[in-house]
């Protein structure tokens, strides 16, 4: 087992995943050919391994790769993020893409207790500016000219750049203030974003990019058990994220006409108003939808790496290798 790059010479960094091979923050592994890759992320070159440690390695990958929910996968070659960091490439036959439910009920949780506990502190110190103004003698009125400047000061919860490079900074106030609707006859999402300096308009992929931004803002205090399971089941009964996407549109029509009192019919759509698990179900389909095309593009230079390093894995395996070797790694892939 070696440690450094055979091209560059430079670490190849460890990982606490693969028991049998802790070499490597980016293993490729193909099941059906005995093959076992370390990339340096350095230069991102192939490094092939021995023949002798690859196979309960290969194992190990391919139960990683397959427990793993955030992958990505062409007819050819799959990339895997664990959350320990490891990255794993599979090459093969493409496994179903699964929806990463397991990881929003701590992420969610924590968010809300976060929340809360800045909601209480935020409380305590408007009661303690009011009630130092009334003890220093401006009275309970003259506290309350203060507050205007404490919600000034509150933080921008989301952060939009637009088209022409400007980042529209979005606070709390300005969340329950943002609409979503739909064109009726394409289904494609248009977005109102309200900020700082007035409101901004955003339309299609654009529009989905910055309903992803700004839920984080507005679920924040949603983050229940409950909540969390019927947002999960909403994704899965749609069948993936992107098709929940595309079924929000349905639900936002149904809160447009909810909204048709004369209190909203002037500004329908607001996303505050759309039903818990509705918010909760998009921000994670637009994340999960967002982390897949990162890993796409990935994908795209690494099968273009990948076929050159089987070529000479190709070559590499057979060369020399005597008939005891070939019925040991017949034996192997049999017992796969």
């Amino acid at each position: 087992m070696y440690s450094t790059c055979l091209f560059c010479n430079r670490p190849l960094a460890s990982n606490e995943v693969i028991e049998h091979f802790p070499i490597g923050r980016r293993l490729a592994f193909d099941g059906e050919k005995g093959r076992l890759w370390v990339v340096c992320r350095k230069c991102e070159r192939w490094n092939l391994t021995p023949l002798e440690e690859r196979w309960e390695a290969i194992e190990e990958c391919e139960r990683e790769f397959r427990a793993t929910r955030m992958r990505m996968s062409t007819d050819e070659i799959g990339l895997a993020r664990l959350r320990e960091g490891l990255e794993l490439v599979r090459i093969g036959e493409p496994l179903r893409p699964e929806f990463a439910a397991w990881r929003y009920g701590d992420q969610f949780g924590r968010r809300r207790k976060r929340a809360m506990l800045w909601t209480a502190g935020a409380v305590a110190a408007t009661g303690v500016v009011v009630a130092g103004a009334a003890a220093a003698g401006a009275g309970v009125f003259g506290g309350i000219h203060v507050v205007p400047q404490l919600i000034a000061n509150i933080p921008v919860r989301a952060r939009i750049k637009t088209k022409d490079g400007r980042v529209l900074k979005v606070r709390k106030q300005n969340l329950e203030k943002s609409r979503i609707l739909v064109d009726g006859g394409r289904d494609e999402w248009s977005v109102y974003v309200k900020h700082q300096h007035g409101e901004e308009h955003f339309e299609g992929e654009e529009a989905v990019k910055a309903v992803g931004l700004l839920l984080p803002g507005l679920n924040e205090m949603i983050g229940t058990k409950p909540i969390i399971e019927e947002a999960v089941d909403r994704i899965e009964e749609a069948g993936d994220p992107e098709a929940y996407l595309s079924r929000v549109a349905e639900e936002v029509r149904k809160q447009e006409s909810r909204d048709s009192s004369a209190v909203f019919k002037k500004k329908p759509g607001l996303i505050v108003r759309l039903p818990k698990p509705t918010k909760l179900a998009i921000e994670m389909a637009v994340h999960e939808e967002s982390e897949r095309r990162a890993l796409a593009g990935e994908l795209l230079m690494l099968e273009n790496a990948w076929r050159e390093a089987e070529e000479i894995a190709s070559i590499a395996d057979n060369m020399f290798v005597p008939k005891e070797t070939e019925e040991f790694i017949e034996r192997h892939r049999a017992a796969q």
